[in-house]
């Protein structure tokens, strides 16, 4: 896992940038950039064929989805998603109407914070399995494709 930033002065002991040393246990929860290094490490760690279909894809790490994803989903609450893929998949890339946005990952790190401390799993291993899982929408599959591959997998 990656070390995690605190928000307050550091000790005197810290090095330069408030990161404790090695062996402080971190007082403060995971930041958008901590998430931010563990999904970019997990692309770095995706096979070579993906990676370069991702070069164009934004990653972005916020809080929560805004009111519009929230009412688009038509979610219970903002902390039913951890994250979302938005643009259009592999399969559809022939023409891209002119003004096109560019495709986008998102991950919401406050859900996926209250998933981390629900199931115990590793952060890393939850960031990397919520990245896969919008990446594969990236690529067409959905939520029961990618369900099956889990299943079958396992």
């Amino acid at each position: 896992m990656a070390d995690r930033q605190t928000a307050a002065a550091p000790p005197p002991s810290a090095g330069r940038g408030g990161t404790p040393p090695p062996g402080t246990p971190a007082t403060t929860p995971p930041s958008l950039a901590d998430i931010d290094a563990l999904a970019q490490a997990a692309v770095e760690r995706l096979p070579e064929p993906f990676r370069s279909h991702l070069a164009d894809v934004l990653l972005r790490v916020e809080d929560f989805p805004d009111a519009e994803v929230v009412a688009a989903m038509e979610l219970d609450s903002e902390w039913d998603i951890l994250g979302l893929y938005h643009g259009r998949h592999v399969g559809l890339k022939g023409d891209v109407p002119t003004g096109a946005l560019p495709d986008v990952i998102f991950l919401y790190r406050r859900p996926i914070l209250e998933e981390w401390c629900e199931t115990g799993e590793s952060l890393e291993a939850l960031v990397t399995h919520v990245l896969v899982h919008e990446v594969g929408h990236h690529f067409g599959l959905s939520d029961a494709d990618m369900e099956r591959i889990e299943a079958a997998a396992s």
